[in-house]
């Protein structure tokens, strides 16, 4: 590509400014839609010369994120109670943590998650077992 070539493209910013930055959220929308596309294009193939597009937007949109939508820091028993009230489920539908009675005393704060039981529910949820452990400061 030659330098008229790129001050030419360079004249039409509706056609790169979503790689910039993402300063509002119509920008953000507008940024998750053309990476969905380019996602359902590209898929996961690096040779693809659009490849480092998908990139580059997922750093601004993950940014963007991270400064809007913050994930709070959440304990297991807080995720577990998120899923147990996601899933529509009882306590005693979580044998594979224990009793109802074990359950209540995690749910209440009496009782910790052990390995096994976190084992356990990120294979029935599937989730990283990370997501039982409260995220640490970056």
């Amino acid at each position: 590509m030659n330098s008229r070539t790129i001050v030419r493209s360079l004249k039409k910013p509706e056609a790169y400014a979503p790689l910039l930055a993402i300063r509002n959220a119509r920008e953000y929308d507008v940024a998750v839609e053309k990476l969905n596309a380019l996602l359902d294009e590209v898929g996961d193939n690096p040779k693809d010369p659009r490849y480092r597009l998908i990139d580059t937007l997922s750093i601004l949109v993950e940014a963007y994120d991270d400064e809007h939508y913050p994930i709070t820091d959440v304990s297991g028993v807080e995720m577990l109670k998120f899923l147990i009230e996601q899933h529509g489920l009882t306590q005693g539908d979580l044998p594979e943590i224990g009793s109802q009675g074990v359950v209540s005393e995690i749910l209440r704060g009496k009782r910790e998650l052990n390995v096994r039981q976190i084992g356990a529910l990120s294979e029935r949820f599937n989730l990283p077992p990370g997501a039982f452990f409260p995220v640490r400061s970056r």
